[in-house]
């Protein structure tokens, strides 16, 4: 195949990752492809004079908008901490909505969704971008189908990736998309990184929700199931520590929480055998006895629902040292 030009959009507050990440596969792809079919990966921005990244360091783009074509193979927006809350950035983003249309390919790096979604390229397309940012994304551009949990999708033309290293599984399965799956485990190998990552987002964030109001009676209940996390919690014996009928209590659980007590119990079993898995060498059973699940294969079947993988392939990958 000829050679593939793979343009990244960056801006002032730019996740220096979300651009260096897929820089670097595409880059590393090219030693283990002949010269015709060679990535040429290129920066674009407003201009050409240098811009700041996140963490301070500075980079700045081979060609501003008004030099560059707009009809890439692959067009992608690299995200920034700042984005979520950021407001629309009329000459990137009218810019991103005149060239997109045109690529082969295009899409989003992490946060680099919202611009997408600035530019009117979102609506009606299924995506995904970093956990923490899920749910403004989705309330942002109500017309976007938001996956909270996709490591990386593609709907069409439009691909999304999740939080900044997740740039890096988007191009190499862009890699394997035009290569086959040996090259991009051998970019993967020498990148020393996954070329698929088992699961979802899921099991690199927090998954309890926030408590609810301080001195609330389901902030009581809140604390009580975390303080006897190994017990049985009927939802009588919650009403009653809450002060409440059953009825009362699990719509008023849910209007302060924005979650049922089933499923609030069952995030909270989650986080402390998470916590467990990491950071001890309990044998999985006694993990299970200790976070309320009652046996190994309950607990199992709750991590590939919640989280995508078991309870083994989750201390393999997050066990301390």
């Amino acid at each position: 195949m000829p050679r593939k030009q793979v343009a990244i959009i960056i801006h002032e507050g730019v996740q220096a990752l979300d651009v260096a990440g897929p820089v670097d596969v595409f880059a590393e792809a090219n030693n283990f492809l002949p010269q015709p079919d060679h990535y040429e990966t290129l920066l674009l921005a407003k201009d050409e004079k240098p811009i700041r990244a996140s963490n301070g360091m500075r980079m700045a783009a081979d060609r501003g908008f008004d030099e560059a074509q707009q009809n890439y193979d692959v067009l992608l927006a690299a995200g920034g901490p700042a984005l979520p809350g950021a407001a629309r950035d009329d000459v990137l983003c009218d810019w991103l909505a005149g060239a997109a249309p045109q690529c082969s390919l295009y899409g989003s790096i992490c946060t680099g969704a919202f611009l997408f979604g600035h530019a009117g390229l979102l609506d009606g397309h299924n995506v995904t971008t970093h956990w923490q940012n899920a749910a403004r994304l989705a309330e942002s551009f109500p017309e976007a189908k938001v996956d909270y949990d996709r490591i990386y999708l593609r709907d069409g033309r439009l691909v999304t990736s999740a939080g900044v290293t997740a740039g890096i599984d988007l191009a190499l399965a862009l890699v394997a998309e035009d290569h086959g799956p040996q090259v991009s485990l051998k970019v993967a190998k020498r990148l020393v990184v996954v070329a698929q990552r088992q699961g979802g987002q899921s099991q690199f964030s927090p998954f309890l929700t926030a408590p609810a109001k301080d001195g609330s009676p389901i902030a009581r209940v809140q604390a009580h199931v975390m303080e006897h996390i190994a017990d049985a919690f009927p939802v009588e014996k919650l009403a009653e520590i809450a002060g409440m009928s059953p009825r009362n209590f699990a719509r008023q659980f849910v209007e302060e929480t924005g979650v049922t007590p089933h499923e609030f119990i069952e995030r909270a079993r989650v986080d402390v055998a998470r916590n467990l898995l990491e950071g001890s060498d309990l044998a999985l059973k006694a993990v299970a006895y200790h976070s309320g699940f009652s046996n190994p294969d309950r607990m199992r079947i709750v991590f590939a629902k919640r989280l995508g993988v078991s309870p083994a392939q989750y201390r393999a990958s997050f066990q301390r040292e």
